[in-house]
């Protein structure tokens, strides 16, 4: 009977075992994911990271346009240094509205998968022109660098225009030619979108209100086209990146007429949308054109303290 007792009290004088871990709470309805500051990842799925080692990040750096200016040039360019990971498409994040509901979660699996080392790269031409673009923009990563192409304001009308007749000619769908939609009453037509995307004084004021002009570096589109490689060197320096890209990666393919790449002793050319001659304009027209972008042009060089070669 002694015995039986002294089991019982060493039996309840026993110390409770506790787990190594504690307890995983099993998985509880998925509310909306907030907004994330920049350079982080999705800590609550498994997407953001591979196997060896490379995460998705937000970009350091956006491409923001202008349409028509060269920006896929410049993102293929770029893409030859080795400490850029750039973003195959478009990503409209922050201009397409269904897409920014979808906070910052949804843009960052569309981010390519990165080393640490590396700088992640988005380009999406209409966010130059976007009103609502910059500030939000900016409530992400108020310390990002931007990248502007331009061309002159004139070729970029024609080009956008270019752009907009095949894309109706390859769905067999009419077109009206460029005179028509330039020109209204016997003046050019304000109502015509292409304009609009042409005066950059007006879209650059907004992104002035956020940004310091010393975090968006302009690149010479027209120059781009005639010579890259200084260019991209002037690119290199602004995000901080260790000079790479040579002159060799460029040679000049005489059929297409415009600068192709060699990298790794491969060779690549922009898809053959690029560089489409434009259509005949009347000089006349022309002229309109130059003297309509005059003034706003003058505004343009004064506000970010430089010059372009335009008409």
């Amino acid at each position: 009977m002694t015995l039986l007792l002294l089991g019982a009290v060493l039996l309840v004088a026993q110390p409770q075992q506790v787990p190594s871990h504690p307890a995983v709470p099993g998985p509880g309805p998925r509310q909306q994911e907030p907004l994330r500051k920049v350079g982080t990842l999705l800590e609550d799925t498994q997407e953001g990271a591979a196997a060896n080692g490379s995460t998705q990040q937000l970009p350091q750096t956006i491409i923001i346009g202008v349409r028509k200016g060269g920006t896929r040039a410049l993102l293929e360019m770029l893409s030859l240094h080795p400490d850029v990971a750039a973003a195959e498409n478009e990503v409209h994040f922050f201009d397409w509205e269904e897409h920014y509901s979808q906070g910052l979660g949804w843009y960052l699996t569309q981010m390519p998968f990165s080393s640490p080392n590396q700088l992640t790269v988005e380009k999406t031409p209409a966010y130059f022109t976007s009103p609502k673009v910059p500030e939000r923009i900016h409530s992400m990563n108020p310390a990002i660098r931007l990248l502007l192409i331009l061309r002159d304001p004139s070729e970029r009308v024609l080009s956008d225009y270019t752009q907009v007749l095949y894309n109706h000619l390859q769905k067999r769908k009419p077109y009206p030619p460029i005179e028509d939609l330039l020109v209204r009453d016997g003046r050019l037509n304000m109502d015509y979108k292409a304009l609009n995307r042409s005066l950059y004084h007006s879209h650059m004021l907004n992104w002035l209100r956020f940004f310091p002009l010393g975090h968006i570096h302009i690149v010479d589109g027209d120059r781009l086209i005639r010579d890259p490689f200084p260019e991209i060197q002037k690119v290199e320096r602004f995000l901080k990146l260790s000079p790479q890209i040579n002159a060799s990666n460029f040679y000049f393919n005489k059929t297409k007429g415009f600068y192709c790449l060699r990298d790794s002793g491969k060779d690549r050319c922009l898809h053959e949308s690029k560089g489409r001659a434009h259509p005949q304009v009347d000089p006349k027209l022309l002229d309109k054109l130059h003297e309509y972008f005059h003034e706003p042009n003058k505004k343009f060089f004064e506000l970010v303290g430089r010059t372009f070669d335009w008409h």
